[in-house]
């Protein structure tokens, strides 16, 4: 048996296979409550070992884009529990990925009340797509006082108490991609004078305080956290510091012990690679389970588990178009092609109708 299917530890959970359903924007949240089809998204996916939910806000607040789910109210927790039973049933195991989106956001996409609130008020180049306007550009945050910052991460810890009371083995800290956590580990988007920012050790300190509050408040193998160094996405530049930044980051997270460091290289969507270098710092800093993922196919994540550079490798888009993607890689089967016209608009086209093998079989 290939490593990649071979069943792997994550902490205390024993998962059916190393491959990782990768968290995957897909805006079909109306209301920003889980529903039924996205039960069923989910569920077609789950002969996956981990699934890592699209980004959820733990806070009004954080709902950057349209049409993404929250884990802060009821609603939101009852919707996300009929998808965990569904996963649950089908073999997988399932974190949810907390995502703050942070200056990231326009106020048309955010319900009444809430504030689009960053580190510094410093607003991100470019737009976002709003359902009522279309697209706008990003508005100029109000800097967090410390008041905010501890009513971020009381959120945070709560969002997570709400995920394993919706039956979700453990949550992913979003802390990459340019939304809030990685606002706060950057420097064109911290200018900050205070303790949290200046130094990496300030500026790295509202995320380890959100790790923290967080695994008390579930357990540290439930808590796992995902870093982009060197991903450029959501105005979040390169900089000379960067390589001693990540792994001063790694010693730190070690130092608490957590369930994983989901570590993502967009090189294979334009950004600068990853180097290897980084890669190595995190697998012999970090002693608990490493996830890569970035422009993975089956050979590549063999060849990376068998070189023992990750625990579990984690796919993007070749799952979100290819349902039974273990399936097909076992076979050797071609895989459907994704298309990214649909990837963000609401209803099941391009979400829950990519056939799976036995569909296109018996057309």
């Amino acid at each position: 048996m290939s490593l990649l299917f071979s069943p792997a530890s994550l902490g205390p959970l024993k998962l059916q296979n190393r491959l990782v359903m990768a968290p995957l924007t897909r805006s079909r949240a109306i209301g920003n409550v889980p529903n039924a089809l996205m039960a069923q998204y989910y569920a077609q996916r789950a002969s996956a070992g981990l699934i890592i939910t699209e980004g959820t806000s733990p806070s009004p607040n954080g709902l950057g884009y349209a049409r993404i789910p929250g884990i802060f109210s009821t609603a939101q927790v009852d919707g996300w529990r009929r998808v965990t039973e569904a996963v649950h049933a089908g073999g997988a195991k399932m974190f949810l990925q907390m995502m703050h989106c942070g200056r990231i956001t326009h106020p048309l996409n955010l319900p009444a009340g809430a504030r689009t609130v960053a580190p510094s008020a410093v607003a991100a180049a470019g737009e976002m797509w709003t359902d009522a306007e279309g697209m706008k550009p990003h508005p100029v945050p109000a800097a967090m006082t410390e008041a905010d910052l501890k009513a971020a991460i009381a959120e945070f810890a709560q969002g997570a108490k709400n995920a394993v009371a919706a039956g979700f083995d453990g949550v992913e800290l979003h802390s990459a991609n340019g939304y809030l956590l990685e606002q706060f580990l950057r420097p064109n988007s911290n200018i900050r004078t205070d303790r949290y920012g200046g130094a990496i050790e300030n500026r790295a300190r509202f995320v380890l305080e959100v790790v923290e509050a967080v695994a008390a408040a579930i357990g540290k193998d439930r808590t796992g956290i995902r870093l982009s160094p060197f991903g450029v996405f959501n105005d979040m530049p390169v900089y000379p510091a960067m390589e001693a930044d990540y792994a001063y980051l790694a010693g730190e997270l070690d130092k608490r012990a957590i369930a994983y460091i989901h570590l993502v290289d967009h090189s294979p969507m334009g950004a600068p690679p990853v180097p290897a270098a980084i890669k190595a710092t995190f697998r012999a800093t970090f002693k608990r389970t490493l996830i890569l993922s970035g422009g993975y196919d089956a050979a590549r994540a063999e060849a990376d588990l068998a070189a023992g550079k990750c625990d579990l490798v984690a796919f993007g888009r070749p799952i979100l178009a290819n349902p039974d993607l273990v399936a097909r890689y076992k076979s050797g089967a071609a895989l459907n092609a994704p298309d990214m016209s649909t990837f963000y608009t609401p209803g099941p086209k391009g979400y829950t109708d990519y056939p799976a093998l036995a569909a296109q079989t018996t057309t």
